[in-house]
């Protein structure tokens, strides 16, 4: 399926790119971020496992179990911290 991919700030910096357009064959949110990892050394670095994202679909606040469907949009982003 096709879906949509936004990334966010320290994500965004270490993959060098705020979005894009990408094939996969996961179903779920916590698929997805594995294949993601398993591209590149860039991926593997901005979402590793050992560091906290946060995930929307749909620009929802989504856990990773949350099934992805055709043409949805998935956002990756640090936690963020008031001040």
């Amino acid at each position: 399926m096709k879906i949509n991919i936004k990334y966010f700030a320290s994500i965004r910096e270490a993959l060098g790119t705020g979005g894009e357009q990408r094939e996969t064959a996961a179903a779920t949110l916590a698929q997805l971020r594995d294949e993601l990892i398993a591209t590149s050394p860039a991926y593997a670095a901005g979402l590793a496992r050992s560091r906290p994202v946060r995930m929307a679909l749909d620009q929802v606040m989504s856990d990773e179990a949350s099934a992805l469907v055709e043409g949805c949009e998935v956002a990756f982003f640090p936690p963020v911290t008031g001040g």
